[in-house]
């Protein structure tokens, strides 16, 4: 697409979205900030209606059907956010809507969906088994797919995100952007790039799913043996044709985060901004480290926030063992009074506070005459647990560590 025909088709979906989508906030993080050493921004769509920015394209796609195409009904295939917003929209214009969802799809997202009057059919373990499976579901029933990604019309929609961001902070120079399909950094970069081509578009993968730095680096369309992450609204295997064709021509760069680093920046969102992302979201965030800038405005797309309490549960936990804010660790000792209280005594004087105990004679070798203590405690980063370690080891106990 030529940068006229880009700002136009983004523009005409501001139009449709204009009494549709939330204009989501643009907010400045101090903490970030300074982190990484850049003047660092969010750009909110888990504040979007129906959690996620895929409203926005899944709506656009709609609204632009024919009554003919609108009385088939619509089928799509989505890890989640976009079978929200294909079941919203589909609502909102009097359209039947079937949603294919991978069997591990977060109970949040199915309900939600459900909720918002689809029909919902759990296939697959992955997105592209769902999306294969969805396929099928179109040629039986006559429907019209409506494709998660790569549709031109449902990236001009998601394009509206760029659209938004250069609003906002027209001086911005660099957007960092979440990559699963593409439609989401394709629509922004394209957008951005023919309105601002000095600012940069950086996207951002997990290390376990890197379909679209794999296809850059092959020059094709690839399609992944497995992914593997905790971000599974961005576990895709294979990127779409026009987002690939949009993102090598637009993005700057294409990095990658660890599953270690994604839940750090799901932690210090929601302890520093009590904002919650879900996974995926959190992947701008985790790309800061991963940015060779300094002194520079910076946009980090967060671009959902559709997650389950218990998993929210699990990322809280991974996030401060990663900060080194929680430290669980074992000791064998002599089975003799006292020695419970020694352990105590050198945790209090370390500033460790205790929040599980485990007093088990059974776990070692020689139960008759040893017993093996674990304790997991709260720290207050990674020298604190060395300081406890040091301590410990001074008075004679051999530290293990657990997690």
């Amino acid at each position: 697409m030529q940068a006229s025909e880009v700002i136009e088709r983004v523009k005409d979906a501001q139009k449709t979205l204009s009494n549709v989508v939330t204009k989501t906030p643009l907010v400045y993080s101090a903490f970030f900030s300074g982190e990484h050493g850049n003047e660092v921004y969010i750009k909110a769509e888990n504040l979007q209606k129906t959690g996620a920015f895929k409203l926005r394209g899944a709506y656009n796609k709609c609204s632009k059907l024919t009554a003919e195409e609108k009385d088939k009904g619509v089928v799509t295939a989505s890890a989640g956010n976009h079978a929200q917003g294909v079941a919203y929209a589909a609502k909102a214009l009097g359209i039947s809507a079937t949603i294919v969802m991978p069997v591990n799809t977060p109970l949040i997202k199915i309900n939600a969906t459900r909720d918002l009057g689809a029909q919902v059919v759990l296939h697959g373990e992955t997105y592209d088994e769902a999306y294969a499976f969805a396929r099928t579901l179109e040629q039986r029933n006559k429907a019209i797919f409506v494709h998660p990604f790569d549709d031109l019309d449902v990236i001009a929609g998601q394009g509206t995100v760029g659209l938004e961001i250069l609003e906002a902070l027209d001086d911005v120079d660099c957007v960092v952007v979440p990559i699963g399909g593409g439609g989401l950094i394709s629509g922004i970069a394209a957008y951005i790039k023919a309105v601002k081509p000095s600012c940069l578009v950086i996207g951002v993968e997990p290390e376990g799913a890197m379909s679209m730095r794999c296809a850059l680096d092959r020059g094709s369309v690839t399609c992944l043996e497995a992914v593997h992450t905790v971000a599974e609204g961005v576990a895709v295997k294979q990127v779409g044709a026009l987002t690939f064709e949009l993102t090598r021509r637009y993005v700057d760069a294409v990095v990658s985060v660890s599953d270690y680093d994604i839940m750090d920046a799901f932690l210090m969102l929601l302890e520093k901004h009590k904002m919650v992302a879900e996974n995926a979201g959190a992947l701008s965030l985790a790309a800061l480290k991963k940015l060779d800038l300094k002194d520079k405005k910076v946009v980090c797309v967060v671009s959902g926030g559709n997650i389950d309490v218990v998993t929210v549960s699990a990322m809280i936990n991974k996030g401060l063992t990663r900060r080194g804010r929680i430290f669980c660790f074992s000791v064998d000792l002599p089975d003799t009074p006292g020695q419970l209280l020694n352990i105590a005594q050198v945790l209090s004087d370390q500033k460790a506070n205790v929040i599980k105990l485990d007093h088990n004679q059974f776990m070692t070798f020689d139960r008759f005459s040893h017993v093996q203590l674990q304790v997991t405690v709260e720290t207050n980063g990674h020298t604190h647990i060395s300081q406890i370690v040091t301590a410990l080891s001074m008075v004679g106990y051999v530290v293990k560590h657990v997690y």
